[in-house]
């Protein structure tokens, strides 16, 4: 009986709790439950929550211009959620073209003393500036928020560039209960849609209107209207490891496949690979670039020229692009480039360095190819069909011996062979004029590391003292040598500041080449333990990889992006004086990742006084798919765990 009865308290409970929290997601209206639900279950780290979303792109009848409506309704949960009533609105512009806005209207929602009150946003609280060349910013906040206010705002803004569909993106930095797109597309109009993200859609219906275009003269078109419907999209939190957002983001593109005129005449806007190659190949900036002829007698050495050796060849024809020539950090590629300009200027684009590169490669009797690729920050080219404004960068393959190496000369301190970590971007378009472009993989061949050795003696007077050796490889070593080359006495400086409690001296570098795949250090330190009544506590981990877990979501929905394999070994040696006995040591740990996809291993070794440390952390994937997050993030809460509790207990004899 009393188990019933508990059973339908909680029942009874739950049903009271939900209600209570039911907020209206089916329309823009308010209702009163908006107002008092200031809690969002699904998501208790939300400030802020859109409550219902609506938005509507059809071609009108008059005008012919695209025309976009969109309306939204949004809770703030706390003062944090405040910068959520600022809303900014990006309007494009060309030289002879502009989007418009009109019909702003919102209005912010309270509840004061059980009392509904809306206070309206005026017309002179809406504010217009120059963003940049391209875009023009419509800025406006929403009056009188409060903790708990329901914000409601619409607008309709008016597209000249009917080529690029609106898009819509369902998902933002705070969740979204409900997000619906409306679209009208006329018949004459042929795009490809894309649909990006995890989030699938809750609604996706289509059907055709008859001559819901009219131009006149008996000219009509039939329009797909169709609807997209997501519900419950969690917020997008940008974490570490990741590539930009936008390969991540659920949201609708289109990009204008074909159009056919009212008199029949038809454009075939997006071009199959075969035509794309051809127009490349007659670019100025590309392809007449790369089929430049250049002198390498005039640019490259009488020993580099004599080299029979066809790697050392390609090595030091590398080497000498990345002295000689300076990238100006620009990273266009398909106007104004000169390869001509760069030999007169020494300064110059990603694609006039890596041109340059290129012909003096194949000058020289070595097979090369142009790779176009787009770097982590400007998102995964699509792949289905060619969309040049997807790349941003250049790269070059070099096939020497049957095996290839992917090169960009921008960077003195890369290795030949190496990218730019920014180039890490999982695949390129590999340009071949005569038989044809081809997708290929872009990664990381060799597995960055960084190792340190410690060799230490604890003398009778609690005096630590020893040798550290350091050593980085691949990627890791980049910042290092970047550090070290453009100012060594900075470098060591740094070192000596970072680790206050230890004294450094005798630092030296023993790699000396600029683009030296790994960079080796060792210095000696000096440092007192610290001692609590009879005992003496001595941390193995004086430096650290990890200074915490870079992995804190709840859940992930897009991948570790590492960009390569890499691995972290700590070695740590000390020899305890004769007046001590070891009381404690640390435990041993081994874990591993499904699939043997990362291992964590920590191990302690005894023998002769001697205590050995050994901790080794790797990564063998580049990318881990979001169902490694709960193992990752794990696995990461034993690492900075070990570098940050692991003791040596001793105590005088």
């Amino acid at each position: 009986m009393i188990k019933n009865y508990l059973l339908l308290l909680f029942l009874f409970t739950s049903i009271l709790t939900s209600q209570a929290q039911q907020f209206n997601s089916n329309n823009i209206s308010i209702s009163r439950s908006d107002l008092e639900t200031n809690v969002y279950e699904k998501d208790s780290t939300a400030n802020a929550l859109v409550l219902y979303e609506y938005g509507k792109s059809y071609v009108n009848n008059q005008s012919f211009k695209l025309t976009h409506e969109f309306k939204q309704k949004l809770k703030i949960l706390n003062r944090k959620g405040f910068d959520q009533a600022t809303i900014l609105v990006y309007l494009y512009n060309s030289k002879n073209k502009k989007e418009k806005i009109s019909n702003i209207n919102a209005t912010t929602h309270n509840l004061i003393d059980g009392r509904i009150t809306r206070t309206k946003l005026k017309e002179s609280e809406i504010y217009t500036e120059k963003y940049n060349e391209n875009y023009t910013l419509v800025k406006f906040t929403l009056p009188n928020i409060q903790e708990g206010s329901v914000i409601t705002y619409s607008y309709r803004v008016t597209l000249p560039f009917v080529y690029k569909y609106k898009s819509w993106e369902f998902q933002g930095d705070i969740p979204k209960l409900y997000s619906e797109y409306n679209t009208s597309i006329p018949g004459n109009y042929n795009y490809n849609i894309k649909l990006v993200g995890k989030n699938q859609l809750f609604k996706n219906e289509a059907e055709v209107k008859k001559s819901c275009l009219e131009v006149g003269l008996g000219g009509s078109a039939d329009c797909t209207e169709s609807i997209y419907v997501m519900k419950d999209i969690p917020a997008f939190i940008e974490e570490d490891y990741m590539t930009t957002r936008d390969n991540y983001l659920s949201r609708i593109e289109y990009e204008l496949k074909v159009f056919q005129g009212f008199d029949g005449v038809i454009d075939n806007i997006t071009k199959t690979w075969e035509t794309t190659d051809k127009e490349i190949k007659a670019n100025n900036s590309i392809g007449k670039q790369l089929n430049k002829n250049i002198k390498k007698e005039a640019l490259l050495s009488q020993s580099t020229l004599n080299e029979k050796d066809a790697l050392k060849k390609a090595e030091l024809i590398y080497k000498n692009i990345q002295e000689n020539y300076t990238w100006n950090g620009n990273y266009q590629i398909f106007k104004d480039v000169s390869v001509k300009d760069l030999i007169d200027k020494k300064s110059g684009s990603v694609s006039e360095i890596n041109i340059l590169l290129h012909n003096l490669l194949n000058a020289s009797g070595i097979a090369v190819k142009p790779i176009l690729l787009s770097t982590r920050n400007n998102g995964l080219p699509t792949t289905i069909y060619p969309v040049i404004s997807d790349f941003n960068y250049l790269v070059v393959q070099a096939t020497i011996d049957n095996k290839t190496y992917l090169l960009d000369a921008t960077n003195k301190y890369l290795h030949f062979g190496q990218l730019p970590f920014k180039c890490l971007n999982q695949y390129g378009r590999l340009l071949d004029f005569k038989n044809g472009s081809e997708w290929i993989d872009i990664n990381s061949s060799v597995v960055s590391n960084t190792r340190y050795k410690v060799d230490l003696v604890l003398d009778k007077d609690e005096n630590i003292n020893g040798k550290v050796d350091f050593t980085t490889a691949g990627y890791h070593a980049l910042p290092e040598k970047e550090s070290y080359f453009s100012n060594a006495s900075q470098h060591e400086n740094y070192l000596t500041e970072n680790n206050e409690n230890i004294t450094i001296s005798d630092y030296a570098a023993e790699t000396q080449e600029i683009n030296s795949l790994d960079f080796k250090e060792h210095f000696n330190i000096n440092y007192t333990t610290e001692k609590i009544g009879d005992f003496l506590y001595v941390n193995p981990f004086l430096f650290t990889f990890f200074e915490e877990n870079p992995f804190k979501l709840q859940e992930r929905s897009y991948p570790i992006d590492f960009g390569y394999k890499s691995g972290f070994m700590y070695y740590y040696k000390i020899h305890i004086d004769d007046a001590f006995e070891i009381i404690e040591t640390p435990k041993s740990i081994n874990l591993n990742l499904p699939d043997n996809a990362g291992k964590l291993l920590c191990t302690t070794s005894v023998k002769n006084n001697e205590i050995v440390v050994f901790f080794k952390l790797s990564f063998n994937k580049e990318i881990y798919v979001k169902e490694y997050y709960p193992y990752m993030k794990e696995l990461m809460n034993h690492v900075v765990n070990l570098q940050k509790n692991t003791t040596i207990v001793l105590k005088r004899k």
